[in-house]
């Protein structure tokens, strides 16, 4: 063995090319069969029934807000909407395992870890509706959220620009020698953008405490994986940058939550990077601006919808263990209707943001070619009123 730029090299005289495949491919981690057996019984004593049982009841508080807002939409009252059906287990089971000191970086298909962290069902209607109580004042596309107060980044809608900023913060957590981590979620299709690529070899560069957590979800809208890379799916990737890497069953919300815990429990005391691939379905379309039968077939989705369901999976291991039942999942489901039909009703109640709130909070003392902005922008409105919002305060 010899040193090269303080890495231990082997020379060989025989031509060696490293393979293009593994013959064997990254296993995947998983507590719950399909069915909510628990594969391992030993394993009986580390989980916790308050724990589970709580984790369920956002599992199904999330299907139901989806649910509920997205009808919403097609009803033409909020004017777009994403849904996570299918992957409420990623959300919740990784929700379940962080801090709450831990910073997160989301897409738009984690509104499970906010709601984990405290965001109400209010709070979530507000910011869809985009009215005076919306915490981003009306300036994002709906399902864009965001809370200082929760340690969650507003969510962007560029494609994995949120990797190399969570890397970044990571870094800062590091170096002000924090209890924490960043975290940063994505999906398989971000794992093609250059900068997922940056991040990861950033972070192991700099040994910075951040957990990458990818919902391989098969489909970058209607990009299959298979059109998107050769590799073992992603958590392969991991290896190639240094980074340690672990593939998990994403539709398993129990194996989702030990995964996420224990990488947690290295990335902050042993300052590293992890990799978390966890492998699920998206059963819904990408968004209300697409429809997935166009590019997959009714079957797929009616398979993974019914026989893969994270939702009824924890629920059957639930009921199994005589932790839940019939009558508190009816009792539990009825409630959270009548909670969201309730915040929907007052979330279109409340006036709109005003116009004004369009220049703040960028700069702390706004500065005149800004308010020369504004002034023009409210001398356009009023000359015509009739192409802009009525609702829409000019103050």
């Amino acid at each position: 063995m010899n040193d090269f730029m303080g890495r231990k090299v082997s020379y060989s005289s025989q031509m060696c090319f490293i393979p293009e495949e593994s013959t064997n491919s990254v296993p995947c981690y998983r507590l719950l069969s399909t069915h909510g057996d628990l594969l391992d019984p030993s394993s009986i004593n580390e989980l916790d029934k308050e724990l589970c049982i709580e984790m369920y009841r956002k599992m199904v508080t999330l299907q139901v807000m989806d649910t509920i807002f997205y009808d919403a939409q097609r009803q033409g009252r909020i004017s777009f909407y994403v849904t996570t059906i299918g992957e409420e287990a990623i959300n919740i089971g990784s929700a379940a395992a962080l801090n709450a000191t831990d910073v997160v970086f989301s897409q738009y298909r984690e509104p499970g870890v906010l709601m984990w962290r405290g965001f109400t069902l209010q709070q979530f209607a507000n910011q869809c509706y985009g009215n005076e109580y919306d915490l981003g004042k009306g300036r994002q596309m709906p399902v864009h959220y965001g809370s200082n107060e929760l340690n969650y980044l507003t969510v962007s809608s560029p494609i994995a620009t949120q990797v190399p900023q969570a890397v970044g913060a990571a870094y800062g957590l590091k170096m002000d020698k924090k209890d924490a981590c960043a975290v940063t979620y994505f999906g398989d299709g971000g794992t093609s953008e250059g900068d997922f690529h940056a991040g990861m070899n950033f972070a192991a560069v700099l040994g910075a405490p951040v957990l990458f957590i990818c919902r391989n979800n098969g489909w970058a809208i209607s990009t299959p994986t298979s059109e998107q890379f050769r590799s073992d799916g992603v958590a392969i990737k991991g290896q190639a940058y240094g980074v340690r890497s672990i593939r998990v069953d994403g539709n398993d919300a129990l194996a989702v939550y030990f995964a996420v815990k224990n990488a947690r429990k290295m990335a902050v005391e042993e300052f590293r990077p992890i990799l978390i691939e966890a492998l699920t379905y998206r059963v819904g379309h990408h968004s209300t601006s697409d429809d997935s039968s166009k590019y997959r077939s009714v079957d797929e989705i009616e398979y993974w919808r019914t026989r893969r369901d994270p939702v009824a999976r924890l629920r059957m291991f639930l009921q199994s263990n005589r932790w839940w039942d019939d009558e508190n999942e009816d009792l539990l489901r009825q409630d959270l209707r009548t909670q969201m039909m309730s915040v929907l009703h007052n979330a279109e109640s409340k006036k709109k943001p005003g116009l004004s709130n369009l220049f703040e909070d960028v700069y702390d003392v706004i500065p005149q070619n800004l308010k020369e902005q504004e002034q023009e922008t409210q001398a356009i409105v009023g000359k015509y009123p009739k192409d802009y919002p009525s609702d829409v305060p000019l103050d």
